[in-house]
């Protein structure tokens, strides 16, 4: 007698994978554990393969997909919060993988494939990378409450810092602040008592009282006990922060994203 063609297909299925399927006896047929699996996975593989082209167009325009940020720990109190609010609102189907790094850091991540998207200082090699301005923002000086500074009706110039003890901006890793400070402040080399890489930690020594600091007024959002900010005898806006990105990537989620991104986004 023949064997319908259902059973047929049914025990070459269980020949292909290696196991019984199905229990099957004079009265009732039903699915053996393996089988039971075996359904439900064959029903998510299903699934995923109707969804799979709707995904593929949707990561092709840039709505799906991931976009991996770095960003400064600077950039974290100031206006990261508000980017990262951003793509949630433009891009909810895209992942965001952040990545706290030094600007150095950040643009060698971005050379080697790991990053999209930087928030970080100048200089960087505009043949290679596009930027866009996000903040201008006042250089300030830390220094403890009470301090001798804070009492000045003026500005702090470079001569009244000549006899203060100063937390200073590693030359290689906070390079930007580094000659930002050369720039603007003759700072004496013996007046140096720490050099540090991240405005956290020098806020957090002013704070201890070992010296007083160059940070971006955006320093004030730490809200940290024991540090308070005068204004500096220097330009304003010279502190900037930028979007920086690899021209030729082709992450269409980054440029997707860049549709979106202006200047000063906490507007």
């Amino acid at each position: 007698m023949t064997q319908p063609p259902l059973s047929r297909q049914v025990q070459k299925l269980e020949r292909a994978v290696g196991v019984p399927l199905l229990e099957r006896d004079n009265r009732h047929v039903e699915l053996t554990t393996a089988g039971a699996v075996f359904l439900e996975e064959a029903r998510r593989l299903l699934t995923a393969a109707d969804a799979a082209p709707a995904l593929a167009r949707k990561i092709a325009a840039g709505r799906a997909g991931v976009l991996r940020l770095g960003f400064t720990a600077a950039s974290g109190f100031s206006l990261l919060g508000t980017l990262v609010q951003e793509i949630t609102d433009f891009m909810p189907d895209v992942d965001l993988d952040l990545q706290e790094l030094v600007t150095v850091e950040q643009i060698e991540a971005i050379r080697r494939g790991e990053l999209d998207l930087a928030l970080g200082r100048p200089p960087f090699d505009q043949e290679s990378f596009d930027s866009r301005l996000l903040l201008s923002e006042d250089l300030v000086l830390a220094v403890p409450p009470g301090h001798a500074l804070t009492r000045l009706d003026r500005p702090v110039t470079a001569a009244d810092l000549r006899d203060q003890p100063v937390v200073g901006h590693h030359p290689t890793k906070a390079r930007y602040f580094y000659d930002m400070v050369v720039r603007y402040i003759a700072v004496e080399h013996g007046n140096v008592v720490h050099v540090v890489s991240q405005i956290l930690t020098m806020c957090s020594l002013v704070a201890a009282g070992r010296g007083v600091a160059f940070v971006p007024e955006s320093a004030r959002l730490l809200g940290l006990p024991g540090v308070t900010f005068v204004e500096l005898d220097v330009p304003h806006g010279v502190v900037e922060l930028h979007a920086i990105w690899d021209r030729t990537s082709k992450n269409p989620a980054l440029h997707e994203f860049l549709r979106y991104l202006h200047p000063d986004p906490t507007r």
